[in-house]
């Protein structure tokens, strides 16, 4: 799978809010309000903050780091969530790769080489409808099953 050719990643920082998913383990317990914070650390990587609404209301909240992986223009990054004392083991970071971005950068697709995982995020809690479904095809296009995308409630 290609990533986008370039991603300028303090353009990239800021609030996302997850518009669809494929379904996931981590995210089990997330009724809504999902959204991730980047924001770019003093060596280079990035902090990354994901937080959901659980079913009883309350704020669930994962705090991680993000790396790139090859140049500063790459879209490959790594991404984890354990222990900072276990990120030198290289199973605990997973792939997170900007796969298709708008010009802007309000909208953003993020997958890993498998497919198996699937983001759609948004600068903005609910999105136009065509800019939407062109994704959709292009991701399409990309060979992703849209059948298992799960629309996420924003609050």
């Amino acid at each position: 799978m290609s990533t986008i050719p370039s991603l300028d990643v303090p353009r990239y920082m800021g609030t996302w809010f997850e518009i669809a998913k494929y379904p996931n383990w981590f995210q089990k317990k997330c009724v809504s309000g999902a959204k991730a914070e980047y924001s770019l650390l003093s060596d280079g990587q990035v902090k990354v903050i994901n937080r959901c609404r659980l079913a009883g209301g309350a704020l669930n909240e994962a705090i991680g780091v993000a790396r790139q992986v090859g140049p500063s223009t790459s879209a490959k990054l790594e991404v984890h969530f354990a222990p900072a004392w276990l990120a030198f083991l290289p199973f605990v970071w997973g792939n997170y790769w900007v796969i298709d971005i708008d010009e802007d950068y309000q909208l953003v697709a993020v997958s890993e080489p498998n497919k198996e995982y699937l983001w759609i995020l948004s600068r903005t809690p609910s999105i136009d409808p065509a800019r939407y479904n062109a994704l959709l095809n292009r991701l399409r296009q990309k060979g992703f099953d849209l059948e298992k995308l799960e629309v996420t409630k924003q609050d």
